[in-house]
């Protein structure tokens, strides 16, 4: 509801500015625009590699002794 308020808000505060602002607003816009798509892009092609993450390194850790076989009593004791 506030997205519906904010856009409103936006269209009538437009109305109100010069040629030119209006012209800088449009590219900023398009500026963050650009950067979301890129940074869409940026993330679909990364592939998750354990060797350059440290926190996929850890993950399963659980798995190992001693984690492993005090785990359930840790949660649910």
């Amino acid at each position: 509801m506030a997205h519906l308020y904010n856009k409103k808000k936006l269209m009538e505060d437009l109305d109100k500015l010069p040629g030119y602002a209006i012209q800088e607003i449009l590219d900023f816009a398009e500026f963050i625009t650009s950067r979301r798509v890129k940074t869409e892009k940026k993330i679909k092609g990364k592939k998750l590699d354990p060797k350059k993450d440290p926190i996929l390194k850890l993950m399963g850790i659980v798995d190992i002794e001693p984690f492993s076989d005090k785990i359930d009593q840790e949660l649910y004791s």
